[in-house]
């Protein structure tokens, strides 16, 4: 062991991007073994920075010491082979590949047998079932990626990560896929992986999990440090003045629409797959925040995207005000003012090749053409304004709306998403974990939004795996549990308990 009490150093780290300089003179230290938690708003320059510490990018100032020498990295491979691994938040498996073949990626274990080198899949299968056991993982290592969930496929990266017996891991919004349970696990090997010595960077917008398993805090705004505290010094309120450097007094913003008549309604709603949703009723009311809260594979994501048009149904009527309805293709879905911010913005929301502007107006001009048309040509000016007021709106961060949306944080380009769908004026809205990876601040500012929308008239339904925020928002709470509605209770009467039991059991009990 170096005399150094850090294992990692970055100091006076800066990096520029065309239009913005995302760190500023950074310094950063890291002590063996702890957890270091990395926080600040959407932009700040936390990514940014862990990517400078992993050789995805190159600061343009400063110097890198790892384990008390100074270090110059290339590439992401000289990283790992210095014992730096990380997590990242956007999940990027290889989805054609099995489970076994993303943790060992660039590994891959092979035999000779008659002057071939042939894949040893004995070999394979074994290390990653024994990696997987250790962690408590319940995943078959044959397992198409593309076939996991969101939450195993974050489950997946933290294994291929401890997988290179990495001397410090940075997990970037770690838990923004994982339900408390699975959280609960990853607290486990985190603690585990400290014991052994191993220091964690840990990004995350959850203040309640900061507060609990980390030992340091760094708190970082407009690409700057503002200090680090250790964790026992903070709480939730110094923590977030910090983060955003005002007061915010209040999580949720007060509940002023009041819910009418039934704007939705679906009966006995049956997947075509017979292991997802089956004879699922529920009811939509105008002005009304409709939560659906569940464990991991109860089904949520399933029966939102079939009410859409993305996944077919057996059997089952939707009926929209008053009148049943055929919706086969989310084309008929947005025909009918229904819009939809999916799950996972890397896979299913973002281009990212396309601009800021280009993604905000995206589903407006595909379903209005002549919107954005003057004479023969595109009206770029309209194009434009409409841009720029859900820039506005939201405090979408990015240097330009012609800036490429791949560009700006992984919050920035949630809120993106979510304007592409406002711009539509959808009747109903569906969001599918709309504030996953979204600081306290953004958060906010979307909660005031759906309250907006609300008083407006506009009917939300809401997936959230966050308990505060299935509490804090919504008007009713419907309930999953591996397919089927196990209970709808109203937000007044509703408690974490409530929540949890009907989330794990099949029986009824409806409180409506």
């Amino acid at each position: 062991m170096q005399d150094s009490e850090f294992i990692l150093e970055m100091n006076h780290i800066s990096k520029s991007f065309p239009g913005v300089k995302a760190l500023d003179d950074v310094t950063f230290k890291v002590r063996r073994g702890v957890v270091h938690a990395l926080m600040g708003e959407n932009g700040a320059g936390k990514s940014t920075l862990m990517k400078c510490a992993f050789g995805l990018y190159h600061p343009n100032e400063g110097e890198i010491r790892f384990d008390g020498q100074p270090i110059r990295l290339v590439d992401t491979r000289d990283a790992l082979n210095y014992g730096i691994a990380m997590i990242h938040q956007e999940l990027q498996p290889i989805r054609t590949r099995s489970t076994m073949e993303n943790v060992w990626v660039g590994r891959i274990p092979y035999r000779k047998m008659m002057g071939i080198h042939w894949v040893d899949d004995q070999k394979l299968y074994s290390d990653t079932k024994k990696l997987l056991d250790e962690l408590e993982i319940n995943i078959n290592p044959r397992t198409k990626a593309g076939s996991l969930s969101a939450s195993h496929c974050q489950l997946l990266e933290i294994a291929r990560a401890v997988s290179y017996d990495a001397k410090v891991i940075i997990m970037d919004e770690p838990t923004s896929s994982l339900t408390e349970v699975e959280a609960e696990l990853l607290f486990k090997i985190i603690k585990k992986l400290t014991d052994k010595g191993v220091a964690i960077i840990y990004i995350s917008h959850k203040i309640d999990e900061i507060l609990k398993i980390a030992q340091d805090v760094t708190i970082m705004r407009d690409g700057k440090i503002v200090g680090t505290w250790p964790a026992e010094e903070l709480n939730t309120d110094v923590i977030v003045k910090r983060m955003v450097g005002r007061e915010m007094s209040n999580r949720f913003p007060p509940k002023k629409h009041i819910p009418g008549e039934v704007c939705l309604e679906i009966k006995n709603f049956s997947s075509a797959n017979e292991h997802s949703f089956q004879d699922v009723n529920l009811l939509l009311h105008k002005s009304e925040i409709l939560g659906i809260g569940g464990l991991v594979g109860a089904q949520r994501t399933e029966l939102v995207e079939s009410i859409f048009g993305l996944r077919p149904i057996k059997s089952g009527k939707l009926i929209l005000n008053g009148k049943e309805t055929c919706i086969r293709k989310p084309k008929d879905a947005i025909s009918n003012n229904i819009a939809l911010v999916t799950e996972d913005r890397r896979l299913s929301g973002i281009i990212s090749k396309f601009s800021v502007m280009e993604n905000i107006i995206l589903a407006n001009q595909t379903a209005n053409p002549k919107t954005y048309m003057k004479g023969l040509f595109l009206d770029d000016k309209k194009r434009k304004a409409d841009a720029e007021k859900y820039v506005e709106a939201l405090s979408i961060k990015t240097p330009s709306i012609r800036t490429l949306i791949q560009y700006l944080s992984g919050g920035n380009q949630q809120k993106t998403v979510i304007s592409r769908w406002m711009l539509t004026d959808p009747e109903i809205l569906i969001l599918d974990e709309p504030t996953r990876g979204i600081d306290v601040g953004a958060k906010y500012e979307i909660y005031c939004l759906m309250e907006q929308m609300a008083m407006e008239g506009k009917a939300i339904i809401m997936i959230s795996s966050e308990m505060p925020e299935l509490l804090g928002m919504s008007d009713r709470i419907a309930v999953m549990c591996e397919g089927r509605l196990s209970g709808v209770l109203d937000s007044k009467t509703a408690t974490d308990e409530k929540v949890m039991f009907l989330a794990s059991s099949y029986e009824y009990a409806m409180e409506e």
